[in-house]
């Protein structure tokens, strides 16, 4: 097996990542693309002031996740050629972190505000800090508490190949 060099290492750092921001990058279009519809439809408005607001929160978040999450493309047009591979890794990744985060509000108050709209709010804020819960669980406990699962697993981190042949 051949050793990855550092060049290699950099360079499928920054493919991970690019495809896992292909994920959050449609998911994250979605949700904004809903919430700019949302304020043309017939039942928008019928909504309170304090949906309004939880919706201009939703929208902000939206926004700002999206142009995080775009901004690591952004970042690579301007280092191009440059050889800066491991500053545009470390920038996409808490960019990517950041827009994740942004994400993670814009969701939970687009569920506050249609679950205002339909239900009682205390109802609404359980639904809604239930949705914030699973989120966290799933996209920020989980991944940390897996990091220690197991000494055999080979982590993006440790690439020596001692490791990977037993040595």
């Amino acid at each position: 097996m051949s050793k990855e060099t550092e060049r290699q290492r950099w360079q499928r750092n920054f493919a991970d990542l690019l495809q896992e921001l292909r994920v959050a990058q449609t998911g994250v279009q979605i949700l904004f693309a809903f919430l700019l519809t949302l304020p043309f439809s017939n039942g928008f408005t019928r909504t309170t002031a304090f949906q309004k607001d939880v919706y201009v929160v939703a929208l902000l978040a939206a926004a700002a996740a999206t142009a995080l999450i775009i901004s690591p493309v952004a970042f690579h047009r301007a280092l191009f050629r440059q050889g800066r591979k491991p500053e545009l890794v470390r920038f996409a990744h808490r960019m990517a972190s950041y827009g994740l985060g942004f994400m993670l509000v814009s969701m939970v108050s687009a569920v506050l505000l249609i679950t205002d709209f339909v239900l009682d709010r205390p109802f609404a804020f359980v639904i809604s800090g239930l949705t914030g819960l699973w989120f966290l669980v799933f996209w920020g406990l989980l991944p940390f508490v897996r990091r220690n699962w197991g000494e055999d697993d080979i982590d993006d981190e440790d690439d020596d190949p001692r490791t990977l042949t037993g040595d």
